[in-house]
């Protein structure tokens, strides 16, 4: 069914939360480009995009869109000041090097210990992983922003994956519309709490082990 545009956001919100300014930052197509627009309008984060930018800004207002400024994802952007262009090759190096601070992405499935499947849906004809193999190795810190289950409502935070890997081990973070999880040697533990739903729901509702934190927060909506 799919998350509304005020779930949407709130997910954006809370991620937009992990960021620094200084920062530099991958987002992935979906919910993750959502996040530039719940940033301070004065903030220093430079948003990377693997087609050639570095320095994106937040959505343009409908009307307003330049035909000639996209993401990596073709979804038009605006540009900030001090942005620059750069063929792919040298945006993939960047990656490569480690330079991407933060990545945020979407994902088919999570599993308990951070392996990554977010790039092949069955019986779908897809091209290929594409950058998320790339960030989900290089980056320093990996966040995943999803809708907590699938189309059938089935648990995306799994104890194995059973979809094709992106990457093995490389989540820090999930965050869903029911709260945030942070992975650990010893698995999920869920440090954030929607306050429209209980911790039974999310252990109910989640294929994977899940430990809660002494210090769980709970977020308003």
């Amino acid at each position: 069914m799919g998350l509304g545009a005020e779930a949407r956001n709130r997910l954006a919100k809370r991620a937009a939360v992990e960021i620094s300014d200084g920062m530099l930052v991958n987002l992935g197509i979906g919910i993750p480009s959502l996040v530039p627009n719940h940033l301070r309008a004065d903030h220093r984060v430079m948003f990377h995009a693997e087609n050639g930018i570095v320095g994106m800004g937040s959505t343009p207002a409908m009307g307003l869109e330049d035909a000639h400024l996209c993401n990596a994802g073709g979804l038009p952007i605006t540009i900030r000041e001090g942005a620059s262009f750069c063929d792919s090759t040298i945006a993939f190096g960047m990656i490569r090097r480690g330079r991407v601070d933060v990545t945020i992405l979407g994902a088919l499935q999570v599993s308990e210990y951070g392996d990554l499947a977010n790039w092949i849906v069955p019986g779908k004809r897809v091209p290929g992983m594409g950058g998320a193999m790339e960030l989900a190795a290089k980056a320093k810190k990996v966040i995943v922003l999803m809708e907590y289950g699938d189309r059938n409502g089935i648990s995306k935070l799994v104890k194995e994956c059973t979809l094709p890997l992106t990457a093995k081990r490389c989540v820090h973070m999930v965050i869903t519309e029911l709260g945030v999880f942070s992975v650990t040697p010893e698995g999920l533990l869920l440090t954030d709490l929607f306050s429209s739903t209980t911790i039974e729901e999310v252990k109910n509702r989640t294929e994977a082990y899940v430990q809660v934190s002494s210090d769980l927060c709970i977020l308003n909506e």
